[in-house]
Order: C-alpha cells, then structure tokens, then sequence
C-alpha cells in the first residue's frame, strides 16, 4: 500500500510518461507537479518505488518509468476517482455518426473506425453471436431455374446472403411459396432453435425437400455469419507511436490481428465478468500482448455477447480510453436498441 506523497509522485510520473514516453527524472517532476516536496525527496520516493517493483530505470544516468505494477495502480486509481468521465461530452457529440448505418456489417465497422479515431490505437469491436439474434426475415430470389439468391435477416439488422445452387429445377413462384414457409416458421427464432426445425424436415417428401434443402442453407449463412464477427481499425495509427519505431515490435500484435480466433478468445477472457475491464502487459494471457495494453467492455443487452474495446502500448493515455471505450458502447448500444435495429 502506497503512502499518499508516494501516490502523487507515482500518478505524476505516470501522466508525464504517457505524455513524453521519455524516462523522467526528480526534478522534472517538481517542476512540473504540484508535489509539495523537494527534488531530493522525490528521489527517495522514486528509488523506493523502483525497489517495491512500481517503475524502474532503463540506464544509470537515467529516470525511470512505469512498470505493469505502476500502471495498474495508476489506471485503479483512475477507477476508483470516476475518471472515466472525462471524455464524455466529446464521445458522445461523435457517437452520432455510428447511429446513421442501417446494417451491422456498417454499424460494427464505423464503430471501430470511430473508437480509433478518438483514441490513435487499435479499435477492436466483435458484432453479437447470431446464436443470441432472432431471425427478422428470410429473402429468396430466383436467379435462374437451378439458383437462388438467400438473403437472412436478423433483429438486431445483421444481413447474410450467398448463392444457392439448387438440387433441382423450380420456379419462381415454388421459391416464392418456400420463402412464405420459411419465415413463417423461423420469425422470431433464435438461431440455436433453426437447427432442429431444419433436422425435423422431412426431406424425402418431394414438397418438402426444396424447404429442407433452403434451410440448410440458412443453417450455413448463421455460422458462416458467427464466424465472422471481428472487425479492427487502427494499425497505422500504432505503427507512429514511438514504442512501434522498430516494425518488428508489432509483429506478435498482427499476428494476434490475423487470427481471428486467438483474438476473439483474448477478449472473451477479458470481459467475461462484465463491465470496464482493463489489461496490462503481462497481465494479458496472451504472450503476444505483453508488452501491450487491452481496455475493453461489453455493449447491448445482458443477452448479447458484443463487445468492444482497444489495443494500444502500456504507454497508454487510460483515461481516455477508458472514456473512449465507455462512451462508443453505450452509443453503439443505443444504435443498436433504436431506429436501425428495428427498421
């Protein structure tokens, strides 16, 4: 437990830190804080924080800098004085543009697009499971006597659609009378209870066979859809930090980046108990984000599994992030629960 003068000179050094990304020194400190306390003092205080693991010294000669320990005590503090706040206003004048897409695909992608712009880092965002979506519609159009355009639409205005080559010939009007059954039958189903409708089907009846083979097909296009959840912006702008002047520092996040299961994992783990969660270099079970820091939460109802959050240096401002992460879900969850969802 950190005594209060050793608190502040803790705080302050992070802040600078995040600021200059440059070791800092007593004295800079002093002139730059309202620390109440001389410059001699200040190197006591910053040699016993070395020595109980909260920064250290890149050289001699040098100041020091925060560890994954500084940080965390620094970024607890923010938590515990509602720092997350700050940024409030800002977001949510900038939010409204994530309001305007009509479809999720959109929706997702200017969510993380504007999550990046507000904070320079990698803004990830993970679309709800259509496994927790109700199906709204179902779409069929003839392309032909052997194909077929399928188009599924869920509540919450996620949209998949794929070429569907048919068994057999039929017309438009045959496809016409499926589509009716179709949406008759899955209006209002989540996608765990499609499943076992497409299984009770009775395909080898001849009426039947074209409506079993069509929904396998919706089967298909809500794991094909599941699959494809994460979406991420913002690369470039973490290339300029200056932790990233050397490439290859940012190889094990791309690599995390590629892989969209290892990511989705990483932020499963994270947020699992709800709420602002926030990750600090090794405290990531990821080895490929140690050296990295993950703020991230959920959006949308209790029964959504959305998310949404970003990757940046531990060098991070969290305050903002924190704020940025915060203020993005709630419009996003908004976006969500309003016009667009339900148009």
């Amino acid at each position: 437990m950190l005594n209060e003068r050793r608190h502040r000179v803790l705080r302050a050094l992070v802040e600078e830190y995040i600021e200059s990304g440059q070791p800092i020194g007593s004295k800079h400190l002093v002139e730059r804080y309202r620390l109440g306390c001389s410059p001699a003092t200040v190197r006591n205080e910053l040699a016993a924080l070395e020595e109980t693991g909260y920064v250290y010294q890149p050289h001699v000669s040098s100041g020091r800098v925060p560890t994954d320990t500084g940080y965390r005590a620094f970024v607890d503090d923010l938590v515990d004085s509602g720092a997350i706040a700050t940024l409030r206003d800002e977001a949510a004048i900038r939010r409204s543009r994530v309001e305007l897409a009509s479809e999720l695909d959109g929706l997702m992608r200017q969510t993380s697009t504007l999550l990046s712009s507000l904070t320079h880092y990698v803004a990830v965002v993970l679309a709800p499971a259509f496994d927790l979506s109700r199906v709204r519609r179902v779409d069929l159009l003839s392309m032909g006597p052997r194909r077929a355009l399928l188009v599924v639409i869920t509540e919450n205005g996620q949209v998949v659609n794929r070429t569907v080559e048919l068994g057999h010939e039929t017309t438009p009007e045959h496809l016409a009378d499926v589509e009716r059954a179709l949406n008759a039958g899955l209006d209002g189903k989540r996608a765990t209870e499609v499943r076992p409708l497409h299984e009770a089907v009775d395909t080898a009846r001849p009426e039947d066979a074209l409506l079993g083979e069509i929904m396998e097909h919706v089967v298909a296009c809500l794991e094909e859809a599941d699959r494809d959840r994460l979406y991420h912006v913002g690369v470039p702008e973490l290339l300029r930090l200056p932790e990233f002047s050397d490439a290859g520092m940012a190889v094990p996040l791309l690599s995390v980046l590629e892989d969209g299961l290892v990511l989705l994992e990483a932020f499963r783990e994270v947020v699992r108990t709800g709420g602002l969660t926030i990750r600090i270099g090794r405290e990531n079970r990821l080895t490929e984000l140690g050296h990295m820091s993950l703020v991230a939460t959920r959006y949308g109802s209790a029964q959504t599994d959305g998310m949404i959050g970003v990757i940046g240096p531990t060098r991070m401002d969290y305050s903002r992030a924190m704020a940025a992460v915060h203020c993005v879900a709630e419009g996003l969850t908004e976006a969500l629960d309003g016009p667009c969802a339900n148009a």
